[in-house]
């Protein structure tokens, strides 16, 4: 396997997409937040001390997708086209899903995962007050399209290559290569 982020000499360097054909990309995202009930019932009423915290949670998401390349050193800032973020209330908690799009020559996977996680993040610091406990799991790429590696989509409950049961086999075993189910569409 190549290591692309890697020049000869084994430095870090950012990939030079200048060659790669502009085309229009999408990727989304998804993470989950567990909060104590009585957290969630004053999220939920819009009654937290800090106020409407997913309004501002969902704010903070689509501003950290626009700043994904300073965050994540070796990402290209992109012109991003759209981000939208659907915050839902569960049982448990709350989950976000970030929808991520532009006409480039590299994805915005990282993008989406950084609005997901930000999200959630603005959600803990809203709410702490009411639940320090808060949990905040499951931040994963759900699917992408665009590029010259086409689609992908996770499979619902998709184990991680090194989990039991997943591509690689016995847990802690190092796929060259994670197996994933092409997009039909």
């Amino acid at each position: 396997m190549t290591l692309t982020h890697l020049n000869p000499a084994g430095e870090a360097h950012m990939v030079d997409v200048s060659a790669k054909d502009a085309t229009v990309r999408e990727a989304v995202a998804e993470g989950f937040i567990a909060v104590a009930a009585d957290a969630l019932t004053a999220i939920r009423a819009g009654t937290a001390a800090k106020g409407d915290v997913l309004a501002v949670a969902r704010v903070a998401g689509i501003m950290a997708a626009k700043r994904t390349a300073e965050l994540i050193p070796l990402c290209h800032p992109l012109p991003l086209s759209g981000v939208t973020l659907d915050l839902t209330f569960e049982d448990a908690g709350i989950r976000a899903i970030a929808t991520v799009r532009t006409t480039h020559t590299t994805g915005v996977e990282m993008e989406a995962l950084t609005a997901v996680s930000v999200t959630l993040l603005t959600v803990y610091d809203m709410a702490k007050s009411m639940d320090r406990a808060m949990r905040i799991e499951g931040v994963r790429l759900l699917a992408k399209r665009g590029g010259r590696s086409g689609a992908w989509v996770a499979l619902a409950a998709e184990p991680h290559p090194t989990e039991p049961g997943g591509p690689a086999g016995p847990a802690g075993a190092q796929p060259s290569a994670p197996a994933r189910p092409a997009d039909p569409a």
